[in-house]
């Protein structure tokens, strides 16, 4: 399964209701979202029909996230919620826009990479899906920092291994989708800021100069997934559930890891 198709199920069986995305390029990933949506990229150039109430951002994803309220274009956005039983006012009162499915595919060296997902995290949830491309390069060559080949996953892989090490409350899942592997990952914690308190301990050891250490299981796609196996998975519809009542994460997060855990995706 390519990855395009891989992402045109992964809107259906995640029932999202909102959609992010960093690193537009020509607009391909972005047909094929039908909901409320903003994408990310300082040199877009759509060539493609869209379908979607889309706010185009012509921008680094840093200089987006340092906006004040960015999401404000997604249905919901940050708006008053009355206290009916207490007979307040609105006034005062914010509900914080939650991403449902984002998709991080923006500069493809791992400390951009890396930031995306801290950027997005601040914005999702235990419910929410962030999917990561190109995280599993076919050649040594591919993962390269300093591009020299057609097609070119640069240094991001290594996301993987830092989530796996720093985050070990996330669930991540490798997909092996052509031509060059994804990163599904569930579990968001908004609250969690370890990724920023370990920034720079994390530059200094995985910000390394070519040639780049890949590990076979990366280029054997040893723990990947088929993105089958992933769609089919009967978390899928518990989850939009879980998510559209507003669970917290304190009811709604085991469940869904067990339920990863019984279909053999965890990692």
């Amino acid at each position: 399964m390519k990855r395009h198709e891989f992402l045109r199920e992964l809107h259906k069986v995640s029932a999202n209701r909102n959609y992010l995305e960093i690193g537009v390029n020509d607009g391909r990933s972005l047909t094929l979202s039908r909901v409320p949506s903003i994408a990310i990229d300082p040199a877009f150039k759509v060539v493609s029909e869209l379908k979607c109430d889309v706010h185009l951002v012509k921008a680094t994803s840093d200089d987006f996230f340092a906006r004040d309220n960015p999401l404000q274009h997604l249905k919901g956005g940050r708006h008053p919620l009355r206290n009916l039983r207490r007979g307040r006012s609105p006034i005062g009162y914010w509900r914080r826009t939650t991403l449902d499915l984002s998709f991080i595919d923006g500069m493809h060296l791992f400390e951009f990479a890396l930031r995306d997902f801290m950027n997005v995290e601040k914005y999702s949830d235990w419910s929410s899906v962030i999917v990561l491309d190109d995280m599993l390069p076919r050649s040594i060559d591919e993962a390269a920092r300093d591009r020299h080949t057609n097609a070119w996953t640069g240094d991001v892989f290594k996301i993987t291994e830092v989530l796996a090490r720093y985050r070990p409350d996330l669930v991540t899942i490798q997909v092996d989708t052509a031509p060059t592997g994804q990163l599904v990952v569930f579990g968001a914690d908004p609250k969690n800021t370890v990724l920023h308190d370990k920034y720079d301990e994390i530059m200094a050891e995985y910000k390394v100069p070519d040639p780049q250490k890949v590990p076979e299981a990366i280029l054997e796609r040893a723990g990947a997934v088929r993105p089958e196996a992933l769609l089919e998975a009967g978390f899928w519809r518990p989850l939009a559930q879980a998510r559209n009542r507003g669970l917290p994460r304190s009811v709604g997060w085991e469940p869904l890891r067990k339920a990863l855990e019984q279909v053999g995706v965890s990692r």
